[in-house]
């Protein structure tokens, strides 16, 4: 009777350590690349913790959540466009091999008197330029096609799109693939009340950006963030020539970044940037 009772407990011990471990692994299982918490899961980009990289409610302009897939658009119905798109950026994000879909589409999560269609850019001379870019969601299918949404979609000078703002893509990814997830938000800055807006319906009328931001921070044992505001027109100089620090992309802005953060954290990463810390000296 002794030796089943002492067969008993052996087994009881296997299982609570069985339990513990997993319990251990599911918790270190929820750290990201770099050390740093995970953000909050899409479904909760509404919730009261809100995601890292998503600003604080704006206030004086018009806004409306779209979460999505993989990412979250804040939209302007009065400019049918985003005042911003954020995403967490991960080296596991960059592994996929779903291939670019190049169809835009409307979002039909707007009524039909916001909802821009691809066919309101046409001959504007400008390009439907992505805020979450497409290449950023290579490891869902869903996520792609969700990258074509109108409303991720800027009207956005040629030249930017196909140089400056695809080489800072570019560059995001690179630094992502070093194993530190990154926490972006991107979206246009409009300068004067009058906006140039193009649209080949007579009631669908899509504003024109002056400039554009993106600001980029990582967590870890090395936190660092950094902004970037470019103009609506080609440019000249390379990346560093429009890096400055997130408190300038706020002051542009109007935006509250990484707001979520704790205070004293928050100012030290805002305040400056390091062109040597982000390996583009």
């Amino acid at each position: 009777m002794g030796q089943k009772k002492n067969s008993v407990k052996i087994l009881m011990t296997s299982i609570a350590l069985c339990a513990f471990v997993a319990a251990m692994n599911w918790v270190w299982g929820c750290q990201s690349v770099d050390g740093a918490k995970p953000p909050v899961s899409v479904s909760r980009a509404l919730s009261k913790d809100g995601l890292i990289e998503q600003p604080a409610k704006l206030t004086g302009q018009s806004e409306r959540m779209l979460p999505k897939t993989q990412f979250v658009i804040s939209y302007n119905d009065e400019r049918k466009c985003p005042n911003y798109v954020c995403w967490s950026l991960t080296p596991q994000r960059l592994q996929g091999r779903v291939e670019r879909t190049e169809k835009f589409y409307a979002d039909t999560t707007l009524e039909e008197s916001v909802r821009v269609d691809y066919y309101d850019y046409r001959n504007s001379g400008y390009d439907r330029g992505h805020m979450c870019p497409a290449a950023d969601n290579k490891n869902s299918e869903e996520g792609m096609s969700e990258s074509f949404l109108m409303t991720n979609i800027c009207p956005q000078d040629r030249d930017l799109n196909a140089n400056e703002w695809n080489d800072l893509e570019q560059r995001c990814r690179a630094w992502a693939r070093k194993g530190n997830t990154l926490y972006i938000c991107c979206g246009p800055i409009f300068d004067t009340e009058g906006v140039k807006k193009i649209g080949v319906r007579k009631n669908m009328k899509v504003a024109v950006p002056d400039r554009f931001f993106k600001v980029v921070l990582t967590l870890g044992e090395e936190p660092k963030a950094i902004g970037f505001i470019f103009p609506n027109r080609p440019c000249d100089g390379g990346l560093d020539a429009y890096a400055v620090s997130v408190d300038e992309v706020e002051e542009e802005t109007g935006m509250d970044f990484f707001h979520i953060l704790e205070d004293a954290e928050e100012d030290k990463l805002e305040a400056a940037f390091s062109l040597n810390e982000w390996g583009m000296e």
